[in-house]
């Protein structure tokens, strides 16, 4: 059975909900061990048959322990068949949901020396009730500017779940 190492780098959940959803479906045939890279853990790269990168956007930026996991380990992330996904709410948007158009994952390339053969980019969550207040006002100032839902009653998933599925497909067979 292969073993599959499942990171993320996630701030309110939904990455590492991304991450379990993805998990269940590679159970079938793949042993999965999830951690949280900002917690910078040692990593023996040679017991895993591949690595998958979960990372969220907060006000516009990975979190930088990401980069130092990935500085840290870049090496052996080139020597593995790795993968990478990025989480935001802008993604919400058609047109900013490929890695290709969502200028997240271009300034993660930019800036990472760990350049991912597969990746992809899905749009997070809304969860205002559950942020402290400062969050919660910044996250509504942002969401009014880029046309977003500002009632801060409500909690909205904007993933969509099919492409994680799809995602999880490729990222199986490569």
């Amino acid at each position: 059975m292969n073993k599959i190492l499942l990171l993320h780098s996630s701030t309110d959940g939904q990455t590492i909900k991304i991450l379990n959803r993805i998990k269940e479906q590679l159970s079938n045939d793949s042993d999965c061990e999830l951690l949280d890279a900002n917690m910078l853990p040692k990593i023996d790269f040679d017991q895993y048959s591949k690595v998958l990168i979960g990372a969220s956007i907060r006000y516009g930026h990975l979190n930088k322990k990401l980069y130092q996991f990935i500085e840290r380990y870049q090496s052996e992330l080139k020597a593995s068949r790795a993968g990478f996904f990025c989480v935001n709410l802008t993604a919400r948007k058609e047109g900013k949901d490929t890695p290709e158009t969502s200028k997240y994952v271009q300034t993660f390339l930019s800036k990472s020396p760990w350049q991912p053969e597969i990746m992809d980019v899905f749009a997070g969550a809304l969860y205002y009730p559950r942020y402290r207040w400062f969050d919660r006002v910044m996250i509504q100032f942002i969401m009014r500017i880029t046309g977003g839902e500002t009632d801060t009653t409500k909690e909205i998933e904007y993933t969509n779940w099919q492409r994680v599925t799809d995602f999880t497909e490729r990222f199986r067979t490569f």
